[in-house]
């Protein structure tokens, strides 16, 4: 027996967008950067400091390789919703660079901060950030009507970027931090909330979000052209394993 699965428009994603706003401005890290400089060992810190390095790195592309999927947008909903999750990724790289300067580090512009990340981070992450994306980014530069450079982009970034990593990541940190009592979340210490998984959680809600859209777009790719299909499976096929 199929079933049908319920996907949200753009224009009902914008909407949501629309309830849905936070400001990174407003949470609190006065709590992580106590435990940050009194409570975390050395080995937690250089853990928690990876993860922050990879999410960091991951933002800042993510934010910088965008703009060309808004341009490719078929309708005026669809813009508007995609330009929506171009703001959304700024916010998140705003985040993670004031829990930098505030928590972590000396203040620094976001380019300082990335650089610094980028240290820390292993072969095959430049794999999926700095080729496949930014190769999928410039041909949607070359021809914004290129269905096929629009399937490779969603599927990169929406598919395997969003989905795979993020949602993945988020499980496994949050995780992690939780059972170790790191930057301890509100459930577990209530006079204390941790800003940094409260910002992450408002990240992770806006990226269950941006992935419902990229299911969506490549859904009705598919249906309407085979080929859509078959070239989503060889996109996920050659990034999964790195």
């Amino acid at each position: 027996m199929s079933h049908t699965i319920h996907l949200h428009d753009p224009q009902t994603l914008y909407r949501h967008w629309e309830n849905e706003q936070w400001n990174p401005w407003k949470i609190d890290l006065a709590p992580d950067h106590e435990q940050w400089h009194g409570a975390l060992a050395d080995r937690d810190k250089e853990l928690v400091y990876w993860a922050l390095s990879s999410l960091m790195v991951a933002e800042e592309r993510i934010t910088t390789k965008f703009a060309w999927l808004v341009m490719a947008a078929d309708t005026e909903e669809e813009a508007s919703f995609l330009a929506s999750q171009q703001v959304d990724e700024a916010r998140h790289m705003q985040f993670y660079a004031r829990f930098q300067d505030e928590v972590i580090a000396e203040p620094g512009t976001i380019g300082a901060h990335v650089a610094r990340s980028r240290e820390q981070l292993w072969p095959s992450f430049a794999v999926i950030f700095d080729e496949a994306l930014v190769e999928a980014h410039h041909r949607l530069v070359g021809d914004p009507s290129d269905r096929g450079a629009k399937v490779d982009f969603v599927t990169t970034y929406h598919l395997v970027i969003e989905a795979t990593l993020g949602l993945t990541a988020f499980e496994f940190i949050t995780r992690y931090l939780n059972n170790n009592q790191l930057l301890i979340a509100a459930e577990a210490l209530p006079t204390a909330v941790s800003g940094f998984v409260d910002g992450y959680s408002h990240i992770h809600h806006d990226e269950q979000r941006h992935i419902g859209y990229g299911v969506w777009f490549l859904r009705e790719a598919a249906a309407h052209h085979d080929a859509m299909a078959e070239r989503t499976r060889a996109k996920l096929a050659e990034l999964l394993p790195p």
